[in-house]
């Protein structure tokens, strides 16, 4: 009885609403999902987020469903961090179909148990703080030096020296300045500017850096 108590103060109203407006098919799928979630996690927190229900616990995203007009979708926020024993899980490409494939019935859903202990994996994930790795972002490319910069650079040979020992970032930022110049009066300004800072060892962003 206290167990229920607990599972009814866990619910989002906006979920019931949810399940209610899907499609007939969808209703049992969703429910029985509903109902798994909360019996494998009963601390769980039931929200509505991107207008679908997602579950959160230990503070982190534990998973979520969806309803469409043909079919179902599950899906694991740490699914790649499961060991799938029983290779259940789907990748979840962009046709929405998620991390248990298309889900038209309650049969096509796995057994109770397994996912139950897969649900239960996903929250020890959560409580144990570990997180999923960011993609590493590729490396800008270093951009082309403009010729009107390269002649100005040509000019001074300290300005050239200090530019040419800047990162790729730094040196990219005062590219960017120069190709940026709408008119032909700015980008000399500019140029102007860049060798002065650089003869005095200056990164274009020099006044917004702190100092030592």
């Amino acid at each position: 009885m206290l167990y229920k108590k607990q599972y009814m103060q866990e619910k989002d109203p906006r979920v019931d609403t949810y399940i209610e407006k899907s499609a007939p098919f969808a209703r049992p799928i969703l429910e029985k999902l509903r109902k798994l979630v909360f019996q494998a996690c009963p601390d769980v927190e039931e929200t509505i987020k991107w207008s679908f229900p997602n579950y959160e616990i230990h503070d982190a995203m534990l998973c979520s469903m969806a309803a469409f007009k043909e079919h179902c979708a599950f899906g694991f926020w740490k699914a790649s961090l499961l060991k799938d024993d029983k290779g259940i899980l789907k990748l979840a490409e962009k046709n929405s179909m998620g991390h248990l494939d298309r889900l038209q019935s309650v049969k096509d859903l796995p057994s109770d148990k397994t996912l139950i202990d897969y649900l239960r994996e996903a929250a020890l994930l959560n409580k144990n703080k570990v997180k999923l790795a960011r993609p590493k972002s590729p490396p800008k490319k270093e951009l082309p030096l403009p010729k009107p910069l390269a002649a100005a650079l040509k000019k001074s040979k300290k300005a050239l020296t200090v530019f040419e020992s800047f990162p790729p970032s730094q040196r990219r930022e005062y590219i960017e300045w120069i190709t940026e110049a709408k008119t032909a009066e700015t980008m000399n300004k500019r140029l102007a500017t860049t060798i002065e800072w650089l003869e005095e060892g200056k990164t274009r962003n020099w006044k917004y850096q702190k100092k030592a």
